[in-house]
C-alpha cells in the first residue's frame, strides 16, 4: 500500500490542506485519525494576534491622509476670518447698544432742560440766584464768627489816605507786620 498523500502549496496565512485518499470521506474532518499509528501533518491553527499582517499604512491610506490634511488647511482661512467677523460683529452689536443707550439718555436730558421748573431748580442750586421775595442766607464757617487777629490794624473805610503808597513802603510795612 503505498498511497501518497498530496499536499498543495501553502496558502497565505492559513494551513496546508491534505489530499483525502478516502473518496467517501473527502469534506469530512474528523478529530481523530482513522489509521492508528499515524502522524498527523497538519500545523495548529494560528491565533488571530499571529498571524501575519500587511504594512501599517498603505497607500491608500496615506493618500487619504493627504487629502484631509490638503481640505483642512484649505479650510483655516475661511474658516478664521468667519470667526472674526463674527467677533467683530458681536462687538458692532454691542456698541450699539451703548450708543443707543446714550442717545436716550441725552434725549431725557434735553427734554428735562426744557422744562422750567428744572432750569429754575438748577439756576437756584448751581448759580445761587433768588426770586424775588426769597431770602438769601451764607452759612460762613464756624472760625469766621470771632473777632479777627488782624481787626483793630485795618484802616476805617474812608478815613485812609488817598496818596498812593509808594512799592517800597508797603514792603517794608509787610515786613515788619511779618516780624511781629
Amino acid at each position: 500500500m503505498s498511497t501518497s498523500a498530496r499536499t498543495r502549496p501553502g496558502r497565505p496565512g492559513g494551513s496546508r490542506r491534505r489530499a483525502s485518499s478516502h473518496p467517501g470521506r473527502a469534506g469530512v474532518r474528523g478529530t481523530v485519525d482513522s489509521r492508528p499509528g499515524r502522524r498527523s501533518t497538519r500545523r495548529p491553527a494560528r491565533s488571530a494576534g499571529a498571524r501575519r499582517r500587511g504594512p501599517r499604512f498603505t497607500g491608500r491610506a496615506v493618500l487619504l491622509g493627504a487629502l484631509v490634511l490638503l481640505l483642512a488647511m484649505t479650510l483655516a482661512g475661511p474658516v478664521r476670518q468667519y470667526v472674526a467677523g463674527r467677533q467683530e460683529l458681536a462687538e458692532l452689536a454691542a456698541e450699539q447698544d451703548a450708543l443707543t443707550q446714550r442717545a436716550v439718555d441725552l434725549q431725557a436730558q434735553l427734554d428735562r432742560q426744557a422744562d422750567p421748573a428744572y432750569i429754575a431748580q438748577q439756576a437756584r442750586e448751581r448759580l445761587t440766584y433768588v426770586l424775588p421775595g426769597d431770602r438769601l442766607v451764607v452759612v460762613g464757617d464756624v472760625g469766621d464768627a470771632g473777632s479777627r487777629a488782624g481787626d483793630e490794624e485795618l484802616p476805617a473805610p474812608g478815613t485812609g489816605s488817598s496818596a498812593p503808597v509808594p512799592w517800597y513802603t508797603g514792603l517794608l510795612e509787610s515786613v515788619a507786620a511779618a516780624d511781629g
